[in-house]
């Protein structure tokens, strides 16, 4: 099998050097030819001279661009009738990326969207501990992404705001575990930062969500937690409670007296505490591109995701619930 990925920054380099670990011939490309040029000779790839010629030379395509460039890619792709997998969203803006959704469906039984908590194995227990009824009846989820340092002032003034980046991975993983839609939202945030206020954003923001069952998710997300990198989620049911990321290596300091939990080193990096999740995924693409598996996360799961926080984002600005818009 014959793999390409196009753009070859942080995470386009990892997802390279994870697909050589797995075996596929590589063919990459990036609009920077030193980086090209240095992943290719690293992962032992051909070097593309761009997307439209790695097109022509591929079974199946990892998108890791520019967000802008993700929809021309990935239409480019279903049109070509390559597999392709695309890190999210779907596009910067949720009409395109209701364009993109309306012109790929009933085409895009090939195509996987990048949410990696979907592999995570905490996650993953947790879907399924859910799915299993072992809470009982779900009343209430905590959903939290806690960075440990601000982005660069430039990824802030074009990421789109806290929901559409940040947050937009804990809503995933709520209707992922979950297995439920968000139907209202009401979102807050407050700036600490005027980095974030000269950007029209906030570093710190919460949101609670309505889910279709009646249950409630609260999300939790700052840019600003030094201590470390902090993810978690909470689910209580009226027969039990569980939690993803309550572990020896959790960014935060307990103050009751002789306790020692947790007395790991705090994860400090996305790349840290999801490394594995981010490997599971392209495997997974691997086997999605070969025919063998259903798509882990389509275009329209994605879309549905993005939806949501598009209604945090309104609700942040507007003061007032908001309800999520139905598909189109």
């Amino acid at each position: 099998m014959r793999i390409g990925v196009i753009g070859l920054g942080r995470i386009g380099a990892f997802h390279a050097r994870t697909l050589a670990g797995l075996g596929v011939d590589l063919v990459v490309t990036d609009t920077v030819d030193e980086l090209a040029d240095a992943v290719a000779a690293e992962v032992g790839a051909r070097r593309a001279d761009g997307p439209a010629d790695l097109l022509h030379d591929v079974d199946g395509v990892v998108i890791a661009a520019a967000t802008p460039a993700h929809p021309e890619l990935l239409l480019a792709a279903v049109d070509a009738g390559v597999a392709a997998f695309c890190e999210k969203p779907v596009a910067a803006a949720i009409a395109d990326a209701e364009d993109v959704l309306g012109k790929v469906t009933g085409r895009d039984e090939r195509v996987q969207i990048g949410f990696p908590r979907r592999f995570d194995a905490g996650y993953v227990a947790a879907r399924a501990a859910v799915a299993a009824g072992e809470l009982g009846t779900l009343h209430t989820v905590r959903a939290t992404t806690l960075d440990p340092a601000p982005p660069p002032p430039a990824y802030v003034a074009a990421s789109g705001g806290i929901f559409r980046d940040c947050s937009v991975h804990d809503i995933d993983a709520v209707r992922w575990v979950t297995g439920r839609e968000v139907v209202e939202v009401y979102a807050t945030g407050s700036v600490h930062d005027p980095v974030f206020a000269e950007a029209g954003d906030v570093d710190t923001a919460a949101a609670t969500l309505t889910l279709d069952d009646g249950t409630l998710a609260l999300i939790s997300n700052t840019r600003l937690n030094p201590r470390g990198y902090d993810v978690r989620l909470e689910l209580h049911g009226t027969a039990d409670s569980i939690a993803v990321g309550l572990e020896d290596r959790l960014p935060l300091r307990s103050v009751e007296p002789g306790t020692t939990f947790p007395a790991g080193t705090p994860h400090a990096f996305f790349m840290d505490r999801f490394a594995d999740a981010f490997r599971a995924e392209l495997a997974a693409f691997v086997e999605l591109a070969a025919g063998r598996i259903a798509s882990p996360c389509t275009v329209a799961d994605a879309v549905a995701t993005s939806r949501v926080a598009e209604a945090c984002t309104a609700s942040l600005r507007e003061h007032r619930p908001v309800r999520v818009a139905a598909p189109a």
